[in-house]
C-alpha cells in the first residue's frame, strides 16, 4: 500500500516485523501496513478527533441521570412533597428502562449509523432532564425520570462498543478510560456546577433544584445538535482520515481481530447469550455498577453527615472524583501497556473494598472521608477495566456488541439496588449500606479471580493443542470467521 504524508513502509526481516510492522493477517500476500512511527501519529490522530467529544457526550449523560443527588439538597423532597422512601424509588426507577434499552439500542445503532442514532437519543434525553424541572409531583418525577432511563439506556454501551470498532483490543482499555473519566468529572463537577446554578433560585418561578434539571438539559441539547455535524461513523467512511489512513485502520483491525465475521445477523445476539464467559462478567459488573451509583447518588448525602453544610457537602465530593479520574486513566495506561487486565480489576477491587472497610469501621470524620478516597478510586476505575476485558474476549463484531450491552445493561441493574442502599433511617452511619456493598464488591473481586485464573488457563490448553499463531493462513482463519472467540486461532486478554 502507499504511506501518505512521507510515512515509509519498509520491508524488514521476519525476526524484526512484530517490533517495527504491523502485518496483514487478512490477505493472502504479505501486505505491509504503515511503520511505527506513522502508527503511533495515527493513532494520536484517532484520539485527538474522537475521544474528547465522545468524553463530553458520557459527561452530560452521567450529569442527567445523577443531577438528582445535588437537587436533593436544594429541596427537592420538600416542594414535591416526597417522604419515606420515594426519593428512593425515584432513584431506582431509572435503571428498569435504562437496561432495557441497551441491547436494542445497540443492534440498532449496527443496523443504521452511529453519527445518527447517537445524536438522535441524546436529544431525547435532554428533554427529558428539561422536564424534570417542571415536574409538580412525585409522579411527575418518576415519569421523568422512566424516559429518561429508557433515552439515555444506549449511550455507554453504544459508545464502548463504537470505540472498539476503531481501536484494537490493547488500545481500548485506555480509550474507555479516558471516556469513562467523563464521568468523575461530571461527579466532581455536578457538585460545582450545582453549587452555581442554585443561586437562581426564585428566577421564572422556580425554585433552584428546578434550574439544575434545566439548564443542564439544555446544555445537552446544544451538544446534541453538534454532534450530528461532527460524529463519524466507521474508518472505512471517516472524513477525517486521507484514504490510506482509513485503509490502514481497516487492516489493523482485520489483524487483531483476526478477520472474525464482522456481518450483522441474528445468530451472533444468540452466541452472545449462550456464552457462559459474558455472565461472568455481567456479575463481575453488578457488584461493581452498584457501588458505583451509590456513591454518585449519595456521596453528597455521605458528606453531609460527616458534619458538613448542604453547600459544602457539593463541594467536598470534588476531591474524591479527581482521585478517581487520575485512577481511571493510569490504570487504563497501564493495562494496555501491560496487555492484562484481570489483576488491575481484582487491585481496584481491592482498593474500594479498604475504603469502605474505613466507612464502615469508623466514625472519625477524617478516616472516613479519607475512605471515600480509595472507595470512589476503585470503584470508578473498574467501570472501563471490566468493560474492555470483556469487549476484549468477544470475538465477531456483532456478538460482541450485543455482549458488551448485556455487560453493562446487566451491570446498570445495580442502579436499581443502589437506590435503596443508603436509607435516611440509616443515617449518620449507613452501616447497612455499606455492608451490603462491602459484599457486592468482594464477589466482584472473587469472580475476577476466577475469569484471570480461567483465561490463563485456556489460552495454555489453545497453545497446547494447536498450531501456533503464525501459522495459520488467510484461508484458515476465514473458514473459522464465524466462530468468534471459540476460533483455535483467537487467544483471551487475561
Amino acid at each position: 500500500m502507499h504511506p501518505s504524508r512521507g510515512e515509509i513502509a519498509v520491508k524488514v526481516p521476519p525476526s524484526r516485523e512484530n517490533e517495527d510492522m504491523l502485518e496483514s493477517a487478512s490477505t493472502s500476500t504479505q501486505e505491509l501496513g504503515f511503520d511505527m512511527k506513522a502508527t503511533k501519529k495515527l493513532i494520536r490522530k484517532l484520539d485527538w478527533t474522537l475521544l474528547p467529544f465522545l468524553a463530553l457526550l458520557y459527561l452530560l449523560s452521567f450529569l442527567d441521570r445523577t443531577n438528582i443527588g445535588n437537587a436533593r439538597l436544594d429541596g427537592l423532597e420538600k416542594d414535591l412533597g416526597m417522604a419515606g422512601l420515594n426519593y428512593n424509588i425515584a432513584l431506582a426507577v431509572f435503571f428498569p428502562f435504562y437496561v432495557a434499552a441497551e441491547v436494542p439500542s445497540n443492534l440498532m445503532m449496527r443496523r443504521t449509523r452511529p453519527s445518527i442514532w447517537i445524536p438522535s437519543i441524546m436529544v431525547t434525553w435532554a428533554i427529558c432532564c428539561s422536564l424534570m424541572g417542571i415536574v409538580h409531583n412525585f409522579a411527575g418525577l418518576l415519569a421523568a425520570r422512566a424516559a429518561l432511563g429508557i433515552a439515555e439506556g444506549g449511550l455507554f454501551p453504544g459508545v464502548t462498543f463504537y470505540i472498539t470498532m476503531w481501536y484494537q483490543r490493547h488500545e481500548c482499555g485506555l480509550r474507555m478510560a479516558i471516556f469513562f473519566s467523563a464521568a468523575t468529572a461530571a461527579g466532581a463537577f455536578g457538585g460545582l456546577l450545582a453549587r452555581g446554578i442554585i443561586v437562581m433560585d426564585g428566577v421564572g418561578g422556580k425554585p433552584g433544584w428546578a434550574w439544575i434539571f434545566i439548564l443542564e438539559g439544555l446544555f445537552t441539547l446544544v451538544i446534541a445538535g453538534v454532534a450530528f455535524v461532527v460524529m463519524n461513523d466507521y474508518p472505512s467512511t471517516a472524513k477525517f482520515l486521507t484514504p490510506e489512513e482509513r485503509k490502514e485502520v481497516t487492516r489493523r483491525l482485520e489483524r487483531d481481530r483476526s478477520s472474525l465475521a464482522d456481518e450483522f445477523d441474528m445468530k451472533y445476539l444468540w452466541h452472545a447469550i449462550k456464552d457462559w464467559k459474558i455472565w461472568v462478567h455481567m456479575f463481575i459488573t453488578i457488584g461493581i455498577y452498584t457501588s458505583l451509583y451509590s456513591v454518585a447518588l449519595f456521596l453528597p448525602t455521605i458528606m453531609k453527615t460527616l458534619g458538613y453544610t448542604n453547600a459544602t457537602s457539593q463541594l467536598m465530593t470534588v476531591p474524591p472524583y479527581i482521585m478517581a479520574c487520575f485512577c481511571c486513566i493510569t490504570g487504563g495506561f497501564a493495562a494496555d501497556r501491560l496487555k492484562t487486565r484481570g489483576v488491575f480489576m481484582i487491585g481496584f477491587s481491592c482498593t474500594a473494598l479498604t475504603g469502605l472497610i474505613m466507612l464502615i469501621s469508623s466514625q472519625n470524620p477524617h478516616v472516613k472521608y479519607a475512605g471515600c478516597f480509595l472507595f470512589t478510586a476503585g470503584i470508578y476505575a473498574n467501570v472501563p477495566q471490566g468493560v474492555a476485558w470483556n469487549g476484549n474476549n468477544i470475538g465477531g463484531t456483532v456478538k460482541r456488541g450485543v455482549g458488551i450491552a448485556m455487560h453493562v445493561g446487566f451491570g446498570n441493574l445495580g442502579g436499581v439496588i443502589s437506590g435503596f442502599i443508603y436509607l435516611s433511617t440509616d443515617s449518620p452511619k449507613f452501616t447497612k449500606g455499606h455492608a451490603i456493598l462491602i459484599g457486592m464488591v468482594a464477589m466482584s473481586t472473587v469472580l475476577s479471580m476466577f475469569m484471570t485464573i480461567y483465561l490463563r488457563r485456556e489460552n495454555a490448553r489453545r497453545d497446547r493443542e494447536y498450531k501456533s499463531l503464525d501459522q495459520y493462513t488467510a484461508a484458515d482463519k476465514f473458514a473459522e470467521r464465524e466462530a468468534g472467540d471459540n476460533a483455535t486461532f483467537f487467544r483471551y486478554t487475561v
